[in-house]
């Protein structure tokens, strides 16, 4: 009877659990949607207006309210940390899926051109100033990743010029702040994403071989 009697209760009990763990996993994956929907909207706001963008315009955007918003994010440094860790590490990726694509035989100069159209629509060069603009350093994590970054650019950006495609005088510099510039909005003009992709490809015509000497 003992037995029987704990069967029941089990069985009485395991319906109540489950839909406790189910509304917990889906509390989680709400939670995970919103902050993913703010930093997301944050990126766009930094982008568009700088790092003082209004947190009630960010959080309107999200489609969350204030106070959701500020459970996930504390303040203004936090959220601008969020949004260039994300960036970083999503651009970084790339990168390096673009340096084992070029290190297993692939085109280099077409994985570089790649890698850089895909961090025009990270829009990374317009958001590494965040933390420069409000005289703060990066952190330790955001540092590490950028430095992961520039590595897997740099090796992509050297098997390029190795191959003949890419001029020798391209710095990493040089393409990132291309990047950077045609990522940032010009104040009053609208600049759909197909024009500064052209614009981007014009730019990365001009690194590759052959090019003509300018003391000629």
């Amino acid at each position: 009877m003992t037995i029987v009697a704990d069967s029941v209760a089990a069985g009485a009990a395991s319906p109540i659990a489950e839909p406790t763990a189910v509304r917990a996993h889906r509390t989680r994956t709400d939670a995970l949607r919103n902050r993913e929907r703010i930093v997301a909207a944050a990126c766009d706001m930094f982008v568009e207006y700088g790092p003082d963008a209004p947190m009630d315009e960010i959080a309107r955007r999200a489609g969350i309210g204030n106070a959701t918003l500020y459970r996930h994010f504390a303040d203004r440094r936090a959220l601008t940390h969020a949004v260039l860790l994300s960036v970083v590490i999503r651009t970084a990726e790339r990168a390096e899926a673009a340096a084992q694509v070029a290190a297993a035989g692939g085109d280099p100069c077409a994985a570089l051109s790649r890698f850089a159209h895909r961090a025009l629509d990270d829009k990374i060069g317009a958001l590494c100033g965040l933390f420069v603009n409000g005289g703060e350093s990066p952190s330790a994590e955001i540092a590490a990743r950028a430095a992961r970054l520039e590595a897997a650019v740099k090796e992509l950006m050297e098997r390029a010029r190795k191959d003949g495609g890419l001029r020798s005088d391209v710095t990493l510099k040089d393409l990132m702040l291309a990047i950077s510039r045609l990522a940032r909005p010009l104040p009053g003009i609208d600049s759909p994403a197909s024009d500064l992709h052209r614009q981007l490809q014009l730019f990365l015509n001009g690194l590759k071989t052959p090019y003509p000497n300018p003391n000629d």
